[in-house]
């Protein structure tokens, strides 16, 4: 057996014995990017190493293969990755005011670091210290907004529940109003995607930034039934939600653009064409026809909206032909 696939094992194995349903060969192939033949093969080697793997049939009639006791402590692969992604990990969830988040992760990977003897504890520090030092973080053009630990942690402990939540939304001093949290959407500028009983039903959304206070109240709630935030969040090409302005969106980037247009996944819905005369269409279905003209306009005059037609009179006489380079 060869060093990768002695170590594709271990992995394996660490796998089967961590996730209590165990591993089926769906998630094989989805963890190693095999076929399910491979997968297949893995299964058999992973019951032939090991004495104490046991097999289970789900209703679907899918089979799951279990280690039925963790691997030996002494058995340990070596951690420099686990401690990195954790590390950084925390930091992003620190930089967000996810404080709660980011403590529990570094308890995660000082967890660890304990388990490692001092010398390979040591090593992993120091291993896992030098590529931390060698990322940087792209600073993205336009203001950032500073969220308010004490109202995120109130937030992610609403969702938890769920519980009803009673927040200072927006101008200093504004009367308090009651939410229903149903999710955040993280990015440059975070939401709370929530209900507001005293508004009916809809769903909207919260700047985070402009959540003030934030107080947790012991009365639950019922999500909206067949809510996903997945769903709601690919309803729109950046964050904002309109109803209205919900439909197909098609764009056409000419022959100069294509190649890399091609590279973008603009929306999770979208469809890629290759035109004949080497220009792209592009198709997905979102609202928000403003973060679009944000984002198309970066493309100058490398690219025309074919629908709809409310958002290419939108665009009209803002495209650009002195750009030096595309986005």
């Amino acid at each position: 057996m060869s060093f990768a696939k002695a170590q594709d094992l271990l992995r394996l194995a660490q796998m089967a014995a961590s996730r209590r349903g165990g591993v089926s060969l769906e998630d094989i192939c989805a963890e190693f990017d095999v076929s399910h033949r491979t997968a297949q093969r893995m299964t058999e080697a992973l019951e032939a190493t090991f004495v104490n793997v046991s097999t289970a049939d789900d209703a679907e009639r899918r089979r799951y293969w279990r280690m039925d006791a963790p691997l030996p402590d002494r058995l340990q692969p070596r951690q420099e990755t686990a401690i990195e992604a954790l590390e950084i990990a925390a930091r992003t969830a620190r930089d967000e005011g996810r404080i709660r988040h980011s403590r529990a992760l570094e308890d995660l990977r000082d967890g660890l670091l304990a388990r490692l003897n001092p010398r390979d504890a040591l090593r992993s520090e120091a291993d896992a210290e030098a590529v931390l030092a060698g990322l940087g973080q792209v600073t993205r053009p336009g203001p950032t907004v500073t969220l308010k630990p004490a109202v995120t942690d109130a937030v992610i402990e609403a969702l938890r529940g769920p519980f009803r939540l009673r927040v200072c939304y927006g101008a200093q001093g504004a009367a308090p109003r009651v939410i229903e949290p149903h999710g955040i959407l993280l990015g440059h500028r975070s939401y709370l995607v929530a209900r507001q009983p005293s508004r009916g039903e809809g769903i909207l959304n919260f700047r985070m930034d402009r959540i003030h206070e934030a107080e947790v109240l012991n009365e639950s709630f019922q999500l909206a039934w067949g809510f996903s935030l997945v769903t709601y969040a690919a309803q729109a090409f950046g964050v904002y939600q309109d109803p209205e302005q919900y439909g197909e969106v098609v764009w056409r980037f000419t022959p100069e653009a294509a190649e890399r247009a091609a590279e973008f996944r603009f929306h999770p819905t979208q469809v890629v064409e290759p035109q004949d005369d080497g220009s792209l269409i592009v198709r997905f279905t979102a609202a928000g026809w403003l973060e679009m003209a944000w984002h198309l306009y970066q493309w100058g005059d490398k690219v025309d909206v074919l629908a709809p037609a409310g958002l290419r009179e939108l665009i009209a006489g803002h495209q650009r032909s002195d750009f030096d380079a595309l986005p």
